[in-house]
């Protein structure tokens, strides 16, 4: 069976150069990186994980912590971070909470803590101090990406600035009657995402000197179901509803417009819509929306962990991950209601 010293030799480089090229990490060059494939394939040669582990002494395998799987935020990221790992012939071990939470202590007590990974990514959640003193006892490079977690440094975009950016979109087309659909909390899993998009809003409003009224400001869930819920308790009463809403994700956007629909409420001649995320569906829908990418993110994050297993610099505090208003038609200038008298 051929051995990557087989293709080393084959072309007179080292065994580190061949195991670099084939792993698509830096310090090769594009020639040697091209004799490299061409000599694997002539010879037949298939780079194994777990020999590089044995060389190496690391199990070539990096986890990925998250609340649970099925979320569009969490799968983009995992579709990032399993790209780059791919690339570098590392394997992707998951670790799912399951949504409930439930499995916090086999997960951190145990599964993780039998080290068979390299380095942990940790989406979005809050820790206790118990579990971040487990993650310390990994001794391995460690990330979050998403809401920020304390003492474990952070992956993501500048949520601050994208909530202000959203309402700020909103004051700016003349809108001073603006309710809020928020998130968090769900699975008794809590992270600090919702919370700073919430005083965001609050911020942007008091800096406009425009009020914010409590029973504007509802519980959402960060999804389409709970989001169409409680948008129809707020939109109900065609006397006493705001001419904008603003939504911490682009899927509680999605049941306000909905919603709407459902009471014959016109997008954007009577109500503006805007989210948080761009997903998938905010274009076909023409949601105005700030613009993240989750997939970016978590190649970005593991970018990061994979340079640092390499003997790179560590990078204590990554720059925010880029944001953008994008302006579609779910907003516009508030409409003027009529008097009747």
């Amino acid at each position: 069976m051929t051995s990557i010293e087989d293709v080393a030799k084959s072309i007179g480089v080292s065994t580190a150069t061949v195991s670099r090229a084939l792993r698509g990490l830096p310090g090769v060059s594009v020639s040697t990186r091209s004799r490299v494939f061409g000599a694997a394939n002539t010879l037949g040669y298939v780079p194994s994980s777990s020999a590089s582990g044995l060389a190496s002494g690391r199990t070539m395998a990096m986890g990925v912590l998250l609340p649970l799987i099925e979320r569009w935020y969490f799968s983009a990221v995992l579709e990032g971070v399993d790209r780059q790992l791919r690339a570098a012939g590392y394997d992707l071990v998951v670790f799912s909470l399951g949504g409930s939470g439930v499995n916090r202590e086999r997960v951190f007590h145990r599964s993780i803590l039998r080290k068979r990974i390299d380095a942990l990514l940790v989406m979005c959640m809050e820790l206790t101090d118990d579990e971040l003193q487990s993650l310390q006892a990994l001794d391995s490079p460690t990330i979050v990406v998403g809401g920020s977690v304390k003492g474990v440094r952070h992956v993501g975009i500048d949520d601050d600035a994208a909530a202000r950016d959203a309402v700020a979109h909103l004051i700016d087309l003349g809108h001073t009657e603006i309710a809020h659909l928020r998130g968090g909390g769900s699975y008794g899993i809590e992270f600090e995402v919702p919370r700073i998009r919430e005083e965001a809003y609050l911020a942007t409003m008091a800096a406009h000197g425009l009020p914010v009224r409590p029973q504007w400001s509802l519980f959402g869930d960060f999804r389409f179901k709970q989001g169409k819920e409680a948008a129809l308790v707020l939109l109900r009463d065609p006397a006493d509803r705001p001419t904008a809403v603003f939504c911490s994700s682009d899927e509680m956007a999605f049941g306000v417009i909905s919603a709407a629909a459902d009471l014959g409420i016109r997008i954007p001649e009577e109500l503006s819509v805007v989210g948080i995320d761009d997903h998938e569906f905010a274009e076909p829908l023409g949601l105005t929306t700030i613009r993240q990418s989750p997939e970016e993110q978590g190649a970005f994050a593991a970018d990061l962990l994979l340079a640092e297993l390499e003997g790179g610099v560590t990078v204590a505090d990554p720059a925010p991950r880029p944001h953008k208003l994008i302006i579609r038609s779910s907003t516009a200038p508030p409409f003027r209601r009529s008097v009747c008298g």
